[in-house]
C-alpha cells in the first residue's frame, strides 16, 4: 500500500516533502508533532486507486515475533476508514455537491465561517473552498497551513497595478467617476500630485465637470495652485475635445467628474460625453471601503454598464476611504467577483502621502484580520434581480477572468497566446497576415528548447520549438519549425538576433563548425545524443554506453517527467570530442521513487567549461519531453471543436503554446504555481491520475468558454442587449 513517512521541521517543509514524492494528490493519513518537529504518514492516490481495484488475498499470517509498530497499526486502520470514505464520495459523486466530506468538515467549515465573518460573500466563498487540496483537509485543526493557503488563494485572485510608473508614464486622459462623496476631488490631487513628483509640472493639468457642487471648483483650484499646476472647467455636457486646443502641451490630464449615483440615468450620459470625442479617456471606478456591499455591488454593476454602452471599458477602481471602513472585505470580494483591477488604495485626506499603490498582500491580510461586528454576515443581497442560471454563467465569467489575468501574470507570453486565440476566431483569409504580424514580434528568451527537426510521429506538423525565461519557465509562445532558416547553424543565429538567447537544448548533436560558432559567440549549449557515440576517454575511442556501462549513480534530482513525479539520477565523465574539444558526458537514468525501476536513460554531451552547472539545463531539457504529447492532445482537440476555418498554423500556435503553460505549471513547486493548477483542476470537476492531461483539458476549455463568452456578448450588442 505503500505508506510513507515524511519528517520535518515544521508543517511547510513537510508537505513540500509530501508534494515532492508523492505529487499534490497525495493522501495524508496522520500527522503529529515529534522531538524533531513534525512527522506524517502519506501514500500516493494511485496507491489506494489500486488497493480498491485489486482486494489483497486472505493469507494467514505467522504470529508475530515483536510488538506491532503503533504507527503502522494506525495507517492502517486510517487507511480502511479512507477507502471507506472514498466508497461514500463515488455513491454521492452524481450529486455535484461542492460541501466537503465529513472527515473534512472541520478545516473547509473554519475557512468557510472565517471567510464570512470578515464579510467575503458566499459566492466567492464556495469558489475558493472548492479547490481546497486533499491534504490540507485532514491537517490539525492547529496547523497554520490552511490559512496560509486561503491567503495565497485570495492574493492570486486581487488583481492590482504591480508597478506605480506604469501608471504615470502612461500619457493620456484620466477620468475619475463614482457616485457623490466618494472622495474624487481628493484622489485628484493625490494623483496629480504623485505625477508631478515624477515628470514636474509643466505636462499636467486638471479638468473638472463638477458644476453642481457648491464650491467643486475652488477646492481642487486650491489643489491645483498648490501644486501650480493649470485648472479647466468643463460643462458635463461638453465632449474633452472642446479643450484640446487649450491643452496642448498636456502629457497627462486628470477628469474630476460630476458625482452620481449609481441609479441615476445621467451616469451613461456623463461617461457618453466622455467618450464621444477623438480623445481616447481612461476610466478609472473610485470605490469606497466603508460603503454596504449591497451599494457597492450596484456602483460595480451600474458603472461598468454606463461604460460598455459608451463602447468604453471601466476594469480599473481606486479603493478610498478605508481609513473609515469597519471592514476591508466586502470591497476586496466586490472587486475579485468582477475582475477589475486596484490600481491605488486611499486612506486619508492628506495630498499626496494618504494614497498607496494597491498591495494584495497586505489588502487580504488587513481584510481577513478584521471580524465583523455582526456574527454570520456573509450573503449580499442582490441589488439587481437575476435568475439563478444567469448568475451561474456570470460567476464562471468571473471566475475563467480571474484565472486568465492570474496567468497573464505569471506566464511569460501569455497575452500573446491570447492573440493566438483571438486570430483563430478570424475568418480564414485574414489569419496568415494577423499571425505573421504577431510572430514578427518574437519574445525574448533566455534559453531556447530546440525539437527534433521531423514531424512527430503520426502527425504533419513538427513539433515547435519552445522558448524559456530568464526564471526557467516556458514562454506560452513557442516558435514554428518551418518559418526558420534551413540548417542547424541558421537557425541559431537567426533565434539568437531576434530572440536574445543565450543558451540552446539541442536535439542533436550538430557539426563541428556549429558547436565552433557556439563557441566564438559565447553561448551555452547542451546536447542530447545517442549511446552509440563516440567520444576519447583517456586516450582510448569509446561509445557512451560503454563508457558508463559499469558507472555507479550516486546523485540524483526531482523532476516531472512526462506528467509523473520521477527522480534523474546523473553520472558524468570528462572526454575529447571529434575535434579534440573537452567535452562532459553525462548519463541519466530517470527512474520511480517508489520502486527504483528505470523507466528511461539518457547521454548528452556538454561544454566543459559549463562543469556540473550543466545539469538545470538537462532536467529542463528532459521536461520539455512532455511537450509533444500535450500538444497532439491540444491539437486534436482543437481539430474537432474548429468548423474547418482554422488555419494549421494558428491551430499548431494555440495547441503548443497551451501545452507550454500546462508543462510550465506542472513542473512548479512554489506556492502561485499549486493555486493556479488547483483551479484549473477544478474547472472540470473531474479527478485524472496524469494532472499535466487535465489541465490541459481545462485550459483548453477555458480558451473555449472565454471565445464563447464573448461571442456570446457581440451577439447580445447586435440584438440590442
Amino acid at each position: 500500500m505503500s505508506v510513507r513517512r515524511f519528517v520535518g521541521a515544521n508543517s511547510r517543509d513537510v508537505m513540500r516533502q509530501v508534494r515532492e514524492i508523492l505529487g499534490d494528490d497525495a493522501l495524508i493519513l496522520a500527522n503529529r508533532r515529534i522531538d524533531e518537529g513534525v512527522e506524517i504518514l502519506a501514500m500516493a492516490d494511485e496507491a489506494l486507486t489500486s488497493v480498491e481495484a485489486t482486494p489483497a488475498p486472505v493469507v494467514p499470517l505467522p504470529e508475530p515475533v515483536r510488538e506491532p509498530d503503533p504507527l503502522q497499526a494506525m495507517s492502517e486502520r486510517l487507511l480502511q476508514e479512507m477507502q471507506d470514505m472514498r466508497a461514500l464520495l463515488a455513491s454521492q459523486q452524481s450529486t455535484h455537491s461542492v460541501r466537503p466530506a465529513p472527515s473534512a468538515a472541520g478545516i473547509y467549515e473554519q475557512l468557510r465561517e472565517l471567510l464570512s465573518s470578515v464579510g467575503f460573500s458566499a459566492e466567492l466563498s464556495d469558489e475558493v473552498l472548492a479547490g481546497l487540496p486533499e491534504s490540507l483537509k485532514t491537517l490539525d485543526a492547529k496547523s497554520d497551513l490552511p490559512l496560509a493557503w486561503l491567503r495565497q488563494q485570495l492574493t492570486e485572485r486581487l488583481s492590482v497595478l504591480h508597478d506605480e510608473a506604469s501608471f504615470f508614464d502612461q500619457t493620456g486622459i484620466v477620468a475619475l467617476v463614482g457616485p457623490t462623496g466618494v472622495g474624487k476631488t481628493t484622489t485628484t490631487a493625490k494623483l496629480a500630485a504623485r505625477f508631478v513628483m515624477r515628470h514636474g509640472t509643466r505636462p499636467v493639468a486638471l479638468v473638472t465637470t463638477d458644476s453642481f457642487r457648491i464650491g467643486a471648483h475652488e477646492q481642487l483650484r486650491i489643489y491645483a495652485r498648490l501644486l501650480d499646476t493649470p485648472m479647466y472647467a468643463l460643462d458635463a455636457e461638453q465632449p474633452v475635445d472642446d479643450l484640446l486646443n487649450r491643452l496642448q502641451g498636456k502629457q497627462w490630464v486628470m477628469i474630476d467628474t460630476v458625482g452620481m449615483s449609481q441609479r441615476d440615468q445621467r451616469v451613461i450620459e456623463q461617461i457618453a460625453h466622455l467618450q464621444g470625442g477623438h480623445s481616447s479617456v481612461r476610466l478609472v471606478l473610485l470605490l469606497n471601503a466603508a460603503s454596504q456591499p449591497e451599494t457597492l455591488e450596484e456602483v460595480v454593476l451600474r458603472y461598468r454598464q454606463a461604460a460598455r454602452a459608451a463602447g468604453a471599458e471601466l476594469n480599473d477602481c481606486i479603493i478610498t476611504k478605508q481609513d473609515e471602513a469597519g471592514r476591508l472585505a466586502p470591497v476586496l470580494d466586490i472587486v475579485i467577483r468582477h475582475g477589475m483591477r486596484v490600481l491605488f488604495s486611499s486612506h486619508g485626506q492628506q495630498v499626496p502621502e494618504d494614497m498607496s499603490v494597491a498591495v494584495p498582500e497586505m489588502l487580504i491580510n488587513q481584510a481577513l484580520e478584521t471580524q465583523a461586528s455582526v456574527t454570520g454576515h456573509a450573503t449580499l443581497a442582490a441589488p439587481i434581480s437575476m435568475p439563478r442560471w444567469s448568475r451561474d454563467v456570470l460567476g464562471q465569467g468571473r471566475r475563467l477572468s480571474s484565472l486568465l489575468i492570474r496567468l497573464r501574470r505569471r506566464v511569460a507570453g501569455f497575452a500573446a497566446l491570447e492573440a493566438a486565440w483571438d486570430i483563430g476566431a478570424l475568418p480564414g483569409g485574414l489569419q496568415d497576415v494577423q499571425l505573421s504580424e504577431l510572430l514578427a514580434k518574437p519574445l525574448p528568451a533566455k534559453s531556447i528548447a530546440w525539437a527534433a527537426r521531423r514531424n512527430e510521429r503520426g502527425c504533419d506538423w513538427a513539433m515547435p520549438d519552445i522558448g524559456i525565461d530568464g526564471q526557467g519557465a516556458w514562454l506560452a509562445l513557442p516558435g514554428l519549425q518551418h518559418r526558420q532558416p534551413a540548417g542547424w547553424q541558421a537557425r541559431l543565429e537567426a533565434q539568437h538576433e531576434k530572440t536574445g538567447a543565450s543558451t540552446h537544448l539541442l536535439p542533436v548533436l550538430p557539426a563541428l563548425d556549429t558547436l565552433q560558432w557556439l563557441t566564438d559567440q559565447q553561448l551555452t549549449w547542451v546536447s542530447l545524443v545517442a549511446p552509440t557515440q563516440r567520444v576519447s576517454f583517456h586516450g582510448e575511442r569509446s561509445t557512451l554506453r560503454w563508457l558508463f556501462n559499469e558507472s555507479t549513480l550516486n546523485h540524483h534530482v526531482n523532476v516531472r517527467f512526462r506528467g509523473q513525479a520521477m527522480q534523474l539520477w546523473t553520472a558524468y565523465a570528462e572526454v575529447h570530442g571529434d575535434a579534440g574539444d573537452k567535452l562532459i558526458a553525462w548519463y541519466g537514468e530517470v527512474r520511480d521513487p517508489e520502486n527504483a525501476k528505470v523507466v528511461t536513460r539518457r547521454y548528452w554531451l556538454t561544454p566543459a567549461q559549463q562543469g556540473v552547472e550543466a545539469l538545470p539545463l538537462l532536467v529542463t531539457q528532459l521536461q520539455s519531453e512532455g511537450l509533444a504529447a500535450l500538444t497532439k492532445r491540444a491539437w486534436q482537440q482543437l481539430k474537432e471543436s474548429d468548423s474547418g476555418d482554422l488555419s494549421a498554423e494558428v491551430r499548431l500556435l494555440m495547441a503548443s503554446g497551451v501545452a507550454a503553460v500546462v508543462g510550465h505549471l506542472d513542473i512548479a513547486d512554489d506556492e502561485a504555481a499549486l493555486a493556479l493548477r488547483t483551479d484549473l483542476l477544478s474547472l472540470l470537476g473531474t479527478r485524472r491520475k496524469r494532472r499535466d492531461t487535465a489541465m490541459l483539458d481545462a485550459l483548453v476549455y477555458a480558451f473555449m468558454a472565454r471565445d464563447a463568452i464573448r461571442q456570446l456578448g457581440s451577439i447580445s450588442r447586435e440584438v440590442g442587449v
